[in-house]
């Protein structure tokens, strides 16, 4: 029988930080990490992490933030970690794991914290579409927002009247780019025609076996999430990224395997090669062994397709279409961009990054940060010039 969250022990978190739950979050019984929250009223920060990763990504952001005057809270969201009551199966109804299901979970914890309003979302990688989300459908709720890793291209506009920027999974499937009027070709069925056949990652996370493969596989879980970590931080030297000129196969298979894979190699697999040196490991300071072992034993209890639902929803045309109603819409409060210079997700998505600072996208922009020394995880990797990087835009955003 699998052990229920009172028997789990306590995560080790640094002092000023309290874990707790909430009922009826959207649904949910949410766990959350909390800082800043015996000090009277403040402003509230609401930090949103990705995958895979959990609340605790932002451990070390988050008593900086609390000193400077700031309630922070971070959950473990929809489908991970300490958070439960969402299904655990691959077959299990897409719809909560939408975007706009996902922005909604977070109105929710809001209200369950007895608030109106936070004074900014915060979301990393994954969480960086749901925090851009959250400000774009309700302002009044999230007063501003800090995108990080993965940049926000404006709503996709799938075919609805008012224009806008087209996702990875629209582009791909829908195939809504034209090439003398006629539709592009097939974007993952051009990179499985490369002379070097290849997949994309997105695809391949909302295939059936990708959570057993690393749930299971050879080298076990606390090792997988060591390389892959590894790989796309700033530790790996050949993260040296540079904009995409379109697109297109040719050009996406300029990514990293973990970005693009090859053809007939599962993700634990790609990432093997790159497990770092046991010298390595030992000076690790942003993620040592003792911090790596919370994420290992969490996805070791929980899977990991609670996450890999998300990528599910984002690749269905079903979900393509439920963002109509909102082309042409942009974010209207003050909205900031962080990432690491070693951050492949910077240009993951030709011309999202660019895109992302005009009017269309974001009305109020405040400015990208890209933060040398880091890579992917730049929570993590540069905790402590993110923690003052947020201090700044909320100081100058409120």
């Amino acid at each position: 029988m699998p052990p229920t969250l009172f028997d789990l022990p306590p995560l080790p978190l640094p002092t000023g930080l309290r874990a707790r739950h909430l009922s009826g979050v959207n649904g949910l019984n949410m766990h959350l990490l909390e800082a800043g929250f015996d000090a009277g009223p403040r402003p509230t920060v609401l930090l949103l992490h990705g995958f895979p990763e959990l609340a605790y990504s932002w451990r070390r952001v988050m008593p900086a933030l609390a000193a400077a005057g700031y309630h922070v809270v971070a959950p473990d969201q929809r489908g991970y970690g300490r958070t439960t009551a969402w299904p655990t199966d691959y077959d299990s109804d897409l719809q909560p794991s939408h975007l706009l299901s996902l922005a909604g979970d977070a109105v929710a914890l809001v209200a369950a914290l007895g608030l109106r309003q936070v004074q900014a979302v915060v979301g990393h990688d994954f969480g960086s579409m749901v925090a851009a989300w959250c400000a774009l459908l309700r302002p009044d709720v999230f007063r501003s927002v800090v995108l990080m890793s993965a940049p926000f291209g404006g709503a996709p506009f799938g075919g609805a009247p008012f224009g806008g920027a087209p996702t990875w999974p629209e582009a791909a499937n829908l195939a809504v780019q034209r090439t003398a009027g006629a539709p592009a070709p097939n974007l993952d069925h051009a990179l499985a025609a490369l002379p070097r056949p290849r997949v994309h990652y997105q695809r391949y996370y909302s295939t059936r076996q990708a959570n057993a493969d690393m749930l299971h596989c050879p080298q076990g879980v606390h090792d997988f999430l060591r390389a892959y970590y590894h790989v796309k931080s700033a530790d790996w030297p050949h993260n040296q990224p540079h904009p995409l000129p379109a697109l297109t196969a040719q050009a996406l298979a300029e990514l990293p395997t973990y970005y693009v894979m090859d053809a007939g190699r599962n993700m634990a697999e790609t990432v093997a090669e790159h497990m770092p040196s046991a010298e390595h490991i030992a000076t690790c300071t942003w993620l040592p062994e003792a911090e790596l072992a919370v994420y290992a034993t969490e996805f070791s209890r929980t899977g990991f397709q609670g996450g890999l639902q998300w990528y599910r929803s984002l690749g269905s045309a079903a979900h393509q279409a439920q963002f109509k109603p909102f082309a042409g819409r942009r974010i209207e409060v003050p909205c900031a961009y962080i990432a690491g210079t070693s951050d492949w997700g910077i240009y993951q998505k030709p011309g999202a990054f660019e895109a992302m600072s005009t009017p269309r996208v974001c009305a109020d922009w405040r400015g990208s940060h890209l933060l040398p020394g880091a890579g992917h995880w730049v929570q993590q990797e540069q905790a402590g010039e993110v923690a003052r990087q947020l201090r700044c835009f909320l100081t100058r955003a409120s």
